[in-house]
């Protein structure tokens, strides 16, 4: 089975003579995938059951495919011509305003997939990251459910639920997911391919056997959606059932709900391929962006911009948009181009460090670089509402607030809210894990008129606070700030070491005598 690594395989050579033919340009480029294959090889014959072998053996093929254009690029040195990259035109972004109303029976052609395969490890957690709880003890996925189920029985549809897990979350996906058994949806999930670490130094595999250490291997990014919904049958199974369109988004979007305008939108336009993008802010200066390249719209990540112009890219004047990640596909043309012309999406090269200081890469690829492949793909400018991720606890306490309210799974802003905006809030590394996140809030407070709110440092919160206006609370190294049940903070800065003592109704602050609330 490992011989279908080797070139004279009828599979792999149908890849290799394809559109992007490899034409390794320097002898180091063909030592090295010469090298690399022989690895591959070898990690293929450590599989003793057949029928395993052969669908890692699929694995490793697609990923020598990726490898082996990373050589060449890297041969050829390519890189975006920055003077050739244009705004997208006025066609290409289509304002959500303008998207005429929808008709409700299109939602029997839609099938919704929610990339699961985060462990959320920057917030300290071990497991998946959709079993979070974020909002009246709901998780991630509980609110999906709640969402697609109701929108079933509202609509008398049957649009499934299709999880795309990494061999991180894919044994705790499936033991959350037995609990919907009873509800109004199917749920599928698929895993995504593992490819392995490679040395930055040798461009050999870190893993030895097939089976070797987790720290080894990694799902290279959400661009391997669209071989692992073929390779999995999902893609096939999903035609088969008449599913004519895909709404995709990252599980940890909680704005990303299905949207009926949108897929209307979609089946008017012809497109086979939209991008919901919203209005860029300073928060989002790492987001990709759609730009024109040559006359196509391509995406634009941070980690393709030289160095010498990333601060153009970071700029809001320059690139008023970046990509929310909630993507529709058109599964006909998926299926279409994933057979007949191939989907070469471009290569990040995100360098790691391993637990020995041994220096790899990680080569992965984005979803939203698909659109040059699909005909009449463009963009959708959302409301903001429909991009609301939660990366760290400063998002988990926004989602948990008050600001929100829970309507059928979906998130529904305070109507007492007298700003259109939600706060900023900026909680400092004390608040970085999940279990230290909790353990400092008694209970969220209180923030429907908060604007802005930083908080550095040891601090605890009591019940029942209430935060205003701009509150910055300083916690000095070594020392603490306990913040008492029913305190009410309005425009205040408090910073040093300080007791807060609650007399009466209305608290009062001490402050120790050698540290003033204000420095």
């Amino acid at each position: 089975m490992a011989d279908s690594l080797m070139p004279r395989s009828d599979s792999f050579n149908a890849r290799v003579r394809g559109a992007s033919h490899i034409d390794f340009k320097t002898a180091t480029t063909g030592v090295a995938a010469k090298a690399m294959r022989n690895e591959l090889s070898a990690l293929v014959n450590t599989v003793k059951d057949p029928e395993t072998r052969k669908a890692f053996d699929t694995e490793m093929q697609s990923f020598f495919y990726l490898f082996t254009r990373y050589l060449s690029e890297r041969a050829r040195s390519q890189e975006l011509n920055w003077d050739l990259i244009q705004s997208p035109s006025e066609d290409k972004i289509v304002p959500y305003s303008k998207l005429a109303p929808a008709d409700a029976s299109n939602l029997s052609k839609l099938a919704v997939l929610k990339v699961n395969g985060g462990l959320g490890t920057s917030m300290g957690m071990t497991g998946a990251k959709s079993a979070l709880e974020v909002k009246n003890d709901m998780t991630f996925l509980d609110l999906t459910v709640r969402q697609i189920e109701h929108l079933n029985t509202t609509h008398r549809v049957d649009v499934p639920l299709i999880l795309m897990t990494s061999f991180n979350t894919h044994e705790d996906t499936l033991r959350i997911i037995k609990k919907y058994a009873n509800q109004q949806l199917r749920i599928t999930t698929f895993n995504q391919s593992r490819y392995p670490r490679i040395y930055k130094e040798t461009l050999l595999p870190c893993p030895r056997t097939a089976d070797d250490d987790k720290k080894h291997w990694y799902p290279p990014g959400h661009g391997d959606l669209y071989n692992a919904l073929m390779h999995s049958g999902v893609l096939d199974q999903l035609l088969a059932e008449g599913k004519e369109y895909l709404f995709v988004s990252n599980s940890d979007n909680l704005g990303a709900v299905v949207d009926e305008k949108i897929l209307q939108h979609m089946i008017d336009s012809k497109s086979e391929f939209i991008m919901e993008v919203t209005d860029k802010t300073k928060a989002d200066i790492k987001g990709g962006t759609l730009i024109d390249y040559e006359g196509q719209i391509r995406l634009l990540e941070v980690a393709q911009v030289p160095n010498e112009h990333i601060e153009d890219f970071k700029s809001v004047r320059k690139f008023k948009i970046f990509n929310t990640n909630n993507l529709w596909i058109n599964l006909r043309a998926l299926k279409r181009v994933m057979e007949n012309e191939g989907m070469e999406l471009d290569i990040i090269v995100n360098p790691k460090t391993t637990d020995d200081g041994q220096a790899v890469i990680q080569l992965e690829t984005a979803a939203g670089a698909a659109i040059k492949h699909f005909n009449n793909a463009h963009g959708v400018n959302v409301p903001r509402s429909r991009f609301l991720p939660v990366k760290n606890c400063s998002d988990l306490l926004l989602i948990k607030s008050d600001i929100y309210s829970l309507e059928h799974g979906q998130l529904v802003i305070n109507p007492n809210r007298m700003f259109e905006t939600t706060p900023v809030i900026k909680l400092g590394d004390h608040f970085k894990k999940i279990q230290q996140f909790q353990k400092r809030f008694k209970k969220i407070p209180t923030i429907i008129e908060l604007d802005h709110l930083t908080v550095t440092g040891d601090v605890y919160f009591g019940r029942n606070v209430t935060l205003r206006g701009t509150v910055i609370i300083v916690a000095n190294e070594g020392q603490r700030i306990d913040i008492p049940d029913g305190c009410v903070l309005e425009n205040r800065l408090l910073s040093g070491n300080l007791n807060m003592i609650v007399r009466t109704t209305r608290p009062i602050i001490e402050d120790y005598p050698d540290q003033p609330d204000v420095p």
